[in-house]
């Protein structure tokens, strides 16, 4: 299991990189383990602006459909458009390809308030 240590984390297992103003949201290494083979992404909240925990989209396995929340409040400004044709690369590279949203929060410390990898991994592991 993989917790990169430049990322901060929900307890609902998404996690958000700060780029600047900007951040980028994904699922983790375990929420994508524990969802099994990705077959759709839907996120219908493109140029909506939306509190912290609000469900921005869902996540299509082949038995169940999975909410997937804002870490903080903010602008959704983009989802990944690779996503489409390849919902797999959620399960390849959560971390990388396989981002979900790019997001222009409302306040960037906001992020502060979540998990750091190792309090995310204790989480995970209890």
């Amino acid at each position: 299991m993989d917790f990169p240590q430049e990322l901060m984390y929900t307890s609902e297992h998404e996690w958000i990189r700060v780029d600047g103003e900007y951040a980028y949201v994904g699922i983790t290494d375990f929420a994508q383990s524990q969802l099994g083979d990705i077959v759709f992404v839907d996120i219908p909240t493109v140029d909506e602006t939306l509190d912290k925990g609000e469900v921005f989209g869902t996540i299509e396995v082949v038995k169940t459909i999975s909410d997937i929340f804002m870490p903080v409040a903010g602008e959704v400004l983009e989802q990944n458009e690779e996503l489409a044709e390849n919902p797999e690369l959620v399960n390849k590279d959560p971390y990388g390809k396989g981002w979900l949203i790019k997001i222009k929060p409302n306040e960037i410390a906001d992020v502060n308030d979540l998990l750091d990898a190792q309090a995310y991994k204790a989480l995970i592991n209890e």
